[in-house]
């Protein structure tokens, strides 16, 4: 899960040396925290939150594969 939000964060934002995504396990939920630069955060958030919505989704069913529940979190 880690490797595809860092990938698809990469694939959005002008500074990818800056993107650091942290993945905190628990017993029935996975956490992702993604963390971009100030001026990308709008890159990733997308208009009206779409393209986090997006990220979310596609996490969401690559989790449903592993039987996992995952949330992502944008953090600034």
């Amino acid at each position: 899960m880690r490797e595809l939000v860092e990938i698809l964060a990469k694939a959005l934002v002008d500074n990818p040396d800056e993107v650091v995504v942290n993945e905190i396990e628990g017993t029935q939920s996975i956490i992702i925290e993604l963390k971009v630069a100030p001026e990308d955060m709008g890159k990733v958030i997308g208009k009206q939150g779409r393209i986090a919505k997006a990220i979310r989704t596609l996490v969401k069913a690559a989790a449903i594969k592993e039987n996992k529940r995952v949330v992502v979190e944008i953090i600034q």
